[in-house]
């Protein structure tokens, strides 16, 4: 998709839609009542019809006038709300719902008048062009395509996407839009490895999927197979993945040099949850939506995606990132309850619940990306149900330590547009995961707090400054909405992106 930045006023611009952004209230004066004026009075007859009211996203498809004083073939009016509460996630969700409206037409040029946006946006024009170019990205990914052949009801592919701005820099906003859309492409990249089944993708084929991108975006990459991760002493890694017939997969990928420092003196690890199918294992799940658990993968698949983001953006940037891969399933081989088991560090595990899986791989992946000079960690996963209880499906949950490094993350997400919520580690709960064989438990049989004692399971495996962000309630829509599709959602993909590109040297 080829991206254009026109300073005319959006009439004169060309393309099979012209997106029209609503802030607040319509009125009709200045250049959205010259665009009415020139549809022949089509957007007053949309407001007194009623049309143009309702939940923000909310969009109506409308002719031009006829009469060729729009040179647009035809409008789209999308509602973004009250100007105050116009904010980055709302920017990336506004293009990606103007894209997502088009669903099953023929449309090739998408213009889309920044103005209103960038008035009300902090960040001004700049921001708004890669918010809205990176939403259209984002908008435009469809799962359905990922298995069905020559599927054409989804969101159109663009030929070219036009940011209409009068009176701006033309060529920053260009340079903003395609930062935009190279996020947009990376986050759906993670979209589609999380969203396919897993018996497409077991940890061997995710592995061959991260060599491939690796080489593609010249990323040095080493993947370690069961018999090595043994001799390593990877414990907690190897218990969840020899169970299953597909072998387990420590996937390592690295931008710059070994141990290099960012410009912010950082060697950042970015850790992801790669469970390419989870059953539970022995501690096996409940039946009801256990296909869901293809999406458990969702974290790996995210921080694959951010380093080959990166790399695009900032090639050479000092990151980190590694993935371990399994699958939990029970058979013969697979780790019991009450099994007691040696982690990297040196801790020794009883582990109670299998189906607590998540956090014995990070645990030995967090260690690994200490001993590869790593000096600050992020780890996603998706890994309690109980954080998307807490918060639902928009807010994601985020534990961490120091402070001062929750805060840098969380200034990342407030780039990316995407939101998390910081819960406490309340050091009281570790009584409850003391074990009578090991060190802890990976489960405690008090689950009371269980999200904070998830996190406070991993924080006995980091030693430098470490954030954790639970995205089982953000990773995945169950069911369709203006601005995405059900399934994989890239969740955490920008705000990593943006943490790492915090650092890239000039």
């Amino acid at each position: 998709m080829q991206v254009r930045v026109v300073v005319d006023q959006p009439w004169d611009v060309k393309a099979d839609v012209l997106a029209v952004p609503i802030i607040g209230q319509p009125a009709y004066t200045g250049p959205l009542g010259e665009l009415d004026k020139r549809s022949g009075g089509e957007l007053k007859s949309l407001t007194s019809f009623g049309e143009l009211k309702g939940k923000r996203f909310k969009s109506v498809l409308a002719g031009s006038g006829g009469s060729g004083e729009i040179k647009a073939g035809r409008l789209l009016v999308i509602l973004a709300g009250d100007a105050d509460a116009l904010d980055r996630e709302t920017a990336v969700k506004l293009g990606a719902s103007v894209e997502r409206r088009l669903a099953g037409r023929k449309v090739g040029s998408l213009a889309i008048w920044l103005s209103p946006i960038a008035g009300a946006l902090e960040g001004g024009a700049a921001a708004a062009a890669e918010l809205v170019a990176r939403g259209v990205v984002e908008g435009s990914y469809d799962p359905a395509s990922i298995y069905r052949e020559g599927y054409e009801e989804g969101p159109p592919k663009l030929d070219q996407l036009v940011i209409v701005a009068p009176g701006e820099d033309a060529t920053a906003l260009k340079k903003a839009a395609e930062r935009g859309t190279i996020i947009g492409e990376g986050s759906n990249t993670a979209r589609t490895l999380a969203n396919r089944s897993s018996n497409d993708v077991s940890p061997e084929v995710l592995a061959e999927e991260a060599y491939s991108l690796a080489k593609e975006h010249g990323l040095w990459i080493d993947v370690i197979g069961p018999e090595k991760a043994t001799q390593m002493g990877m414990g907690l890694f190897m218990a969840v993945g020899r169970g299953s017939d597909n072998p387990p997969r420590m996937i390592v990928m690295r931008s710059g040099k070994a141990g290099e420092k960012d410009a912010l003196g950082r060697h950042l690890a970015i850790v992801g949850k790669g469970v390419c199918f989870d059953s539970g294992g022995i501690s096996i799940k409940p039946s009801d939506r256990m296909e869901e658990m293809k999406m458990d993968k969702t974290g790996a698949c995210t921080v694959i995606a951010a380093a080959v983001t990166t790399a695009r953006l900032a090639p050479g940037t000092p990151l980190l990132a590694i993935a371990p891969a399994v699958e939990n399933m029970p058979g013969p081989h697979s780790t019991r309850p009450g099994d007691v088991v040696k982690a990297l560090n040196g801790k020794w595990v009883d582990i109670t619940n299998t189906d607590a899986e998540g956090r014995l791989i990070l645990a030995d992946a967090l260690t690994y990306a200490e001993r590869l000079g790593a000096t600050h960690l992020v780890d996603v996963a998706t890994l309690t149900g109980a954080v998307s209880r807490a918060l639902g499906e928009l807010v994601a949950g985020a534990f961490g330590t120091p402070q001062a490094w929750v805060d840098e993350v969380f200034a990342a997400a407030a780039r990316a547009g995407e939101r998390y919520w910081q819960l406490p580690l309340i050091e009281e709960y570790r009584a409850d995961m003391e074990s009578w064989y090991g060190d802890l438990v990976n489960f405690s049989r008090n689950n009371e707090g269980g999200l904070v004692k998830s996190a406070l399971f991993i924080s006995e495996f980091v030693t430098k400054p470490w954030v954790h962000l639970d995205i089982a309630g953000t990773a995945y829509f169950r069911k369709v909405a203006p601005f995405a599709p059900r399934g994989a959602t890239g969740a955490s993909h920008a705000t990593l992106v943006e943490l790492a590109m915090a650092g890239a040297k000039a």
